[in-house]
């Protein structure tokens, strides 16, 4: 069975933009966030992605998992680790 699942985007029939409401937002960022990171898109971004390009959006995607999990949280949801909290 796969520790990584991506069923939102594959089920969300609802508007994807920005800047409506809270709830869009949330839901559009997680639509984004699948898409992005399927494996065929990425296959070919990482190739095209600059170092600098590269090292950016590590760094954001590292504050953000920092600033909101707890270190518990970060092994368990991200990592996929079987840590108690």
């Amino acid at each position: 069975m796969p520790l990584h699942s991506h069923s939102f985007v594959e089920a969300y029939t609802g508007l994807v933009g920005f800047g409506l409401d809270r709830q869009t937002d949330e839901n559009t960022i997680v639509v984004y966030l699948q898409k992005f990171s399927d494996d065929a898109l990425m296959e070919t971004l990482k190739g095209r992605m600059s170092d600098g390009e590269m090292e950016s959006l590590f760094t954001s995607l590292t504050l953000l998992l920092k600033r909101h999990l707890s270190e518990a949280e970060y092994h368990r949801l991200f990592l996929k680790d079987e840590v108690s909290e």
